[in-house]
């Protein structure tokens, strides 16, 4: 018999068998002949040391519901809950940066403790990005927290990637374990996935103590990142970014390769991914009110990465709130840490407050921190108990009061249940200034007090709308003291090409004019003028970092140089000479917030209750719109190019031809 008859016979059946097998067999079969691979990306960013439910805090009810949000124990459970529905198809962790600073959690870092990277560990996180805030203690103090959370020995289980972070050789950072790139190869299909990390232009403006670390422009470093994980032969490319969403398209543009783009740092709630080009772009808003969702599938192929959210029918972004319930081991843990948060409050007040959901004051509204801008309610409260702290500690009258936005953090929410309803508590008052240090590592940036000349107080007026046409709502600043009128829109002239620097007018403030009459005292005050030249000294208050970023502004602009004097007009250089302290404490942010709420007349229930004035602003700050001055200089040439025409013109009419030819000018007479 003929073999080959044989196998005809039964190729109806071997045709059965082998669809069969292709059916039953699913995903493996085809995953081996180049069809697609499943994963999940799960991610977060801006966790800002969020342990607990938050927004408010006083209204969290371990036992019943309640409208707080976030929270590492419910994102625990969220996490675990994706993760078994998941099957055999893998589930990669990320953060995205600035999972530290933010809420007083993050002090517990000045103690020695990494409360949040190893909550993160515990919670299966498989890569963490190092954000701007991530440093706000000082590189030195980031090494011992890693250093902390076990690292290097950790990065086999959490990798820390630090991206286009220069780090100088032999530096404690430079021991611990941090990666530029990582691969993470799924089990199972063995698919490649390249992970890199950026922190973006504008992250790196505001990031504070960054010390010896330098950064790496960040399209120069994403393109060699690109390269090197495509030289190693990854199937998937990730930037896990902290620059922004604006930022991100930037980088989808002009980088090729990047599949997808975790991103954070603008805190943005992106419902659905941004598409630029190919590249989808997500973000999880901030302090774990989000877990962020993308499931995908990889094109063996044609080496593509699609989105399969859609398919699942899983949401990008799942809520983390009271219908989470929370993991137990992670929740103990955090119940752990809100014990030593505890302990570090009373040692840092003396026994005052001990106690972070403990009831500070009372208010029958929100008090907001509008990011628009101008003048906010609450920045009014922060820098009016900036003046009241130090008066109350150095018996001194304060002039002005200032602080920028960035330094706050958000709204002062009071709670909204039954059982708290109206109730400040101390977690939700520190959360929104809290951030920052002091001498030996003591919680939150210090107050300072220093003097300076009414034509000094004319600049710092001049620099909050200059720096916030250049860096945004975080460079706004708050006053208390004083009121005066500005039009932002003329505080560049214009922008230099090139060089990409701007022109200063130094005229974006109209007018302005002491006043204190709606802040602390009941009268009028007086309407003493702020003007050019102005050589009279001025009692100011504001905090160390931004008094520390005001000379820098002087370095670039020196026509806006501020420079802070003791009582008698002497410069003070060092800036820690000028910290208010109450006994051996440094008086804090916080500490200066929370005292003033605490001081507030009594209300209803036998608490403080905030002043009425601070449900809306104050009339302090006033916008106008005024003729751009960029006009003027238009104009003039204009008119100079008008006037140098007619000339020309004229100087031409009145010359003729035969007067260049040296022959004599016939006159025409033109009759009687």
């Amino acid at each position: 018999m003929n073999p080959q008859h044989g196998t005809r016979r039964f190729r109806p059946l071997l045709l059965i068998l082998i669809l069969m097998v292709s059916f039953l067999g699913g995903g493996a079969a085809t995953a081996a002949e180049g069809g697609e691979i499943w994963f999940t990306i799960l991610h977060t960013n801006d966790e800002h040391s969020a342990l607990i439910p938050h927004s408010s805090a006083v209204d969290y009810d371990p036992d019943g519901p309640d409208p707080t949000v976030g929270g590492f124990a419910r994102l625990a459970t969220a996490i675990n809950e994706i993760r078994s529905k998941a099957g055999e198809d893998p589930v990669l962790l990320f953060s995205a940066g600035d999972f530290i600073s933010g809420s007083p959690f993050a002090w517990l870092a000045l103690e020695g403790r990494a409360t949040e990277l190893t909550l993160m560990r515990a919670m299966g996180y498989d890569a963490v990005i190092l954000g701007n805030h991530e440093i706000d203690y000082g590189a030195d103090l980031l090494a011992e927290y890693l250093a902390a959370a076990g690292y290097p020995e950790a990065s086999a289980d959490l990798v820390v990637l630090s991206g286009n972070a220069e780090i100088p050789s032999g530096h404690a950072l430079d021991q611990v374990g941090l990666a530029s790139t990582h691969v993470f190869t799924l089990p199972g299909s063995g698919l490649r996935v390249g992970v890199f990390s950026l922190l973006g232009e504008h992250a790196q403006s505001v990031t504070t103590a960054a010390g010896p670390v330098r950064f790496i422009k960040p399209l120069d470093f994403a393109e060699s990142a690109v390269r090197d994980l495509n030289d190693i032969g990854v199937d998937v490319i990730i930037a896990i970014t902290h620059s922004g969403v604006e930022e991100d398209m930037e980088l989808a543009r002009e980088v090729a390769g990047i599949d997808v783009i975790v991103g954070g740092h603008c805190h943005t709630d992106l419902a659905e991914p941004v598409i630029e080009g190919n590249t989808p772009i997500v973000q999880a808003g901030s302090t774990g009110r989000y877990l962020g969702c993308l499931d995908l599938a990889y094109d063996r192929a044609t080496g593509t990465v699609r989105l399969r959210n859609e398919e699942t029918g899983r949401p990008y972004l799942v809520p983390i709130d009271d219908s989470i319930s929370p993991d137990p081991i992670v929740g103990a843990e955090v119940e752990a840490a809100v014990i030593e948060l505890n302990a570090l409050f009373a040692r840092s007040t003396g026994g005052q407050y001990d106690d972070i959901y403990g009831v500070v004051a009372r208010s029958d509204f929100v008090v907001p921190r509008k990011p628009s801008l101008s003048e906010s309610a609450y920045g009014n409260l922060i820098s009016d108990a900036f003046r009241w702290s130090v008066e109350q500690v150095t018996g001194e009258e304060v002039d002005f009061a200032f602080q920028a936005n960035g330094q706050i953090r958000g709204s002062l929410r009071p709670g909204v249940t039954a059982a708290a309803e109206g109730q400040l508590s101390l977690y939700d008052i520190a959360s929104t200034v809290g951030l920052g240090s002091g001498p030996e590592n003591t919680p939150g940036y210090p107050v300072i007090s220093f003097y300076l000349t009414g034509d000094e107080v004319r600049r710092v007026l001049e620099i909050g709308p200059l720096l916030t046409e250049i860096m945004g709502d975080v460079s706004y600043f708050q006053w208390s003291g004083l009121r005066f009128t500005y039009d932002p829109d003329r505080s560049i002239l214009l922008w230099l090409p090139i060089v990409g620097l701007p022109v200063p007018t130094y005229r974006a403030v109209l007018s302005a004019e002491r006043y204190a009459g709606d802040d602390l005292s009941s009268g009028d005050g007086d309407h003493t003028p702020l003007v050019w030249g102005d050589e009279q000294l001025y009692h100011v208050v504001t905090d160390f970092h931004l008094a520390s970023f005001l000379p820098m502004v002087g370095d670039t602009l020196p026509r806006l140089e501020v420079q802070p004097k003791d009582r008698e007009g002497n410069p003070v250089a060092d800036h820690a000479e000028l910290i208010v302290y109450q006994g051996d404490r440094p008086l804090s942010v916080w500490a200066a917030v929370t005292d003033y709420l605490g001081a507030m007349p009594e209300g209803p229930g036998g608490y403080p209750l905030v002043s009425s004035r601070y449900a809306e602003p104050a009339g302090r700050q006033e916008r106008v719109d005024t003729f751009p001055l960029i006009i003027w200089p238009i104009l003039g040439l204009l008119i100079l190019g008008l006037v140098t025409c007619y000339a020309v013109l004229r100087r031409r009419g009145s010359r003729s031809p035969s007067t260049d030819r040296d022959e004599p000018v016939e006159t025409v007479s033109s009759g009687d």
